[in-house]
């Protein structure tokens, strides 16, 4: 046997034994995302008839429904700004378009976002609330800008443009690539690999036609895949608070004297 096939079978012999994530495979044939695919947790996207899923809100927040390896690339048009601007958690307007990895929740995630304005930049960062899994919980709190090991500016975006924009990660290694041009290389910190989940997108207050692709669906999906609906919402927690009440006034009146 060969120093790299010992070497591979090593590896396997770990991720079965300890359960760790298996690396991240060069992606083979290219899975066409559709709006079915998607769970979209905050706004709303749609999809035209020659399959470009479309994007007309100000905030939309969304990801996979099955587990892939974390690479996801985007073909896009920018097509400006969607009118009416929301501003972000910390009362900023940005615009802005971008991929999540590792998206365990609204609280636990990697992001790389292609700023248009008022900035124009590529900022990879790392969302991270340990215990906390909605928005309702950690609001714009936990993250980190994460700085390359090596750069390059990207292209400034303007309205009728088409562009791509891909992200591969592997371990904590990380590569992004706008328009087949590495432009962000470096390592987001072993805490990013304190949670994992699916790959995503999100938008801020831009308009996009986009073609999404993934490497194709791993044949083993975890038990914990699918659609979470209210992910971004208060609505869970409220819920959890209802039935929480309710059985507290059970045992009340149960235990009061006739």
């Amino acid at each position: 046997m060969s120093g790299n096939s010992t070497r591979l079978a090593g590896a396997l012999l770990l991720v079965s034994l300890f359960g760790l994530p298996a690396p991240a495979q060069a992606p083979g044939k290219r899975f066409e995302v559709s709006k079915a695919d998607l769970c979209i947790t905050e706004g709303e996207i749609g999809q035209s008839q020659d399959g470009r899923l479309s994007v007309d809100v100000p905030k939309m927040r969304g990801y996979l429904k099955s587990r892939t390896p974390q690479a996801i690339e985007a073909r896009f048009t920018y097509l400006g700004s969607t009118g009416h601007e929301a501003p972000l958690g910390s009362g900023e307007i940005r615009r802005q378009f971008g991929l999540k990895l590792r998206a365990q929740d609204a609280c636990n995630l990697v992001y790389a976002m292609w700023r248009i304005e008022p900035e124009s930049k590529l900022v990879v960062s790392v969302k991270a609330n340990p215990g906390q899994h909605s928005s309702a919980e950690c609001g714009n709190r936990g993250y980190v800008n994460i700085k390359p090991r090596h750069s390059t500016p990207v292209p400034v975006l303007r309205s009728g443009a088409s562009h791509t924009l891909r992200v591969e990660m592997s371990g904590a290694e990380m590569k992004v690539f706008a328009d087949n041009e590495l432009v962000w290389e470096g390592s987001v910190g072993p805490g990013a690999l304190a949670f994992d989940g699916p790959v995503g997108i999100r938008s801020d207050n831009a308009r996009l036609q986009i073609d999404l692709r993934t490497a194709e669906p791993l044949k083993t999906q975890p038990a914990n895949s699918g659609c979470k609906a209210g992910a971004d919402s208060d609505q869970p927690r409220v819920l959890a608070s209802m039935r929480s009440d309710v059985l507290r006034l059970i045992c009340m009146l149960i235990s009061a004297k006739p």
